[in-house]
């Protein structure tokens, strides 16, 4: 499958990327060689065999989240160390 410039431009605004010339022209080039390697993907016999995640069987080992206990001179010494404290908390700036 060959996808056009215009192609890859609308796909490009779907994303929120501004692509230059150049870049649409690079972008279209290999993006299609992309779906051309999974169209001979495609052609693979998967008859019988059985979707997998992961082959080594290992699995995620997760542990308690428990919130050790510190000295309260510890916790005031690492609050200090930050360059904003308010109600001896640690001040930042914010994500949103």
């Amino acid at each position: 499958m060959i996808l056009t410039k215009e192609q890859v431009q609308h796909i490009a605004i779907l994303a929120r990327l501004g692509l230059s010339e150049q870049e649409l022209e690079k972008f279209a080039g290999q993006l299609s060689g992309i779906l051309e390697y999974f169209e001979q993907l495609k052609e693979i016999d998967t008859e019988g065999i059985e979707p997998t995640a992961q082959v080594t069987g290992l699995q995620n080992i997760y542990r308690q989240d428990v919130m050790a206990e510190q000295s309260p001179d510890l916790m005031k010494e690492l609050v200090n160390q930050a360059p904003e404290q308010e109600d001896n908390l640690i001040k930042t700036k914010s994500v949103f």
